[in-house]
């Protein structure tokens, strides 16, 4: 049996997302991979019935609830929650937008209500300490506002729309398809109900003009490559009274040179020498805060990590901090001169055996494999 994925996944959406992130990805998708657009294209089927299952769960809070916390597990029936895909009322609202936009059909936007703003998405580059810790950013960005000419009419003061002759001022035509009456948006007016034969001379007749706004973007300690944080209200504005769009900032952290994150952990590798890992000694280790001596300790070997506790990155739901890791490479010269060979050599004579363990502990395992292969033969 194949495994499911993960429905935060399919929706391409994080498991923190609001219901309406989620609704507004979902009719993005569905749009794309509906079987009408895509006649005949198994694909494109079997992932619009994922997206349906998947929207199914994660639109139902009591069934996103019990997903979040037990998975597809969860849904089986299997933890005193009964499964199965219902489409509610949320589930139907979405597909009424969907048909709409799929189609041209459904609500008017004309003159029953507002268009809503468009979301904006920039993509904001950050250093490694500036995630680990949190930071501000002011951005700068073009965004679509009312014109202050014509106060988001779109008409030239002093003059007014006339009706529209293809709607009669509804907004929207009306036409039968099959046992259906089905409804889409007047394309003489664009769903508004009017037509403009003065248009602003500021905006020509768009309503709304473009301008550079500047925000400030708080971005938390703990925040991680390609994180998305959302700012209500900072996309472009809305037409005829409906609220803006929001702005989502995508997070890019620049690498850093010498630490790896790995979730809250980081990673550090420290090459060194083979004197100092042998006898042991001091070294200097980065951390976020700074640099830090720490004490090697003899017969240290290659690869060994050491555990720097709360060093690390802070939780995005708390205050509890990562780890850090130091792994050290035991680095070996590639060339010796004649006397370091003859101080090596010297250096093996004294050595006792106890010292090689590993060493003599594959060659015992060497010699009874190679014994017991060569009786068999």
């Amino acid at each position: 049996m194949d495994q499911k994925r993960d429905y935060y996944e399919i929706l391409d959406v994080s498991s923190d997302s609001t219901g309406e992130e989620i609704k507004q990805s979902y009719r993005q998708l569905a749009i794309q991979f509906h079987p009408d657009r895509n006649p005949g294209d198994i694909k494109a089927e079997e992932k619009f019935k994922e997206l349906s299952e998947a929207y199914s769960v994660l639109s139902d809070d009591e069934k996103r609830k019990v997903y979040d916390r037990f998975g597809h597990a969860g849904l089986s029936g299997n933890s005193g929650f009964s499964g199965g895909f219902d489409f509610g009322a949320s589930f139907a609202d979405v597909f009424s937008d969907l048909f709409a936009d799929f189609f041209g059909t459904g609500r008017s936007q004309g003159r029953s209500r507002g268009f809503r703003g468009e979301d904006l998405r920039y993509r904001l580059e950050i250093a490694f300490e500036e995630a680990a810790f949190g930071t501000e950013r002011e951005i700068k960005y073009p965004r679509l506002i009312e014109c202050d000419r014509c106060l988001g009419d779109g008409i030239e003061p002093g003059h007014t729309p006339v009706e529209c002759t293809t709607c009669s001022g509804q907004g929207e035509i009306h036409f039968q398809q099959g046992f259906f009456t089905m409804a889409r948006t007047c394309p003489n007016c664009g769903g508004r109900g009017r037509v403009i034969e003065d248009p602003c001379t500021a905006c020509r007749g768009e309503a709304r003009i473009q301008k550079e706004h500047t925000v400030t973007v708080k971005v938390p300690a703990g925040v991680a490559d390609g994180n998305r944080l959302r700012l209500q209200g900072e996309g472009d504005g809305g037409l005829a009274g409906g609220g803006p769009g929001d702005l989502f900032v995508v997070v890019d952290v620049k690498p850093h040179p010498l630490f790896v994150r790995e979730g809250n952990n980081i990673i550090t590798e420290i090459p060194i020498r083979m004197v100092l890992a042998t006898a042991g000694g001091v070294i200097d280790v980065p951390t976020l805060e700074g640099v830090v001596e720490f004490k090697i300790p003899p017969g240290t070997q290659s690869g060994q990590v050491f555990k720097f506790k709360g060093k690390g990155v802070q939780s995005l739901q708390g205050s509890r901090r990562g780890d850090q890791y130091v792994q050290v490479v035991v680095v070996i010269p590639s060339k010796l001169t004649r006397k370091q060979k003859d101080l090596l050599a010297e250096f093996e004579a004294e050595s006792k055996s106890a010292a090689y363990k590993p060493v003599n502990e594959f060659s015992r395992k060497l010699k009874k494999h190679l014994s017991e292969k060569t009786g068999k033969e």
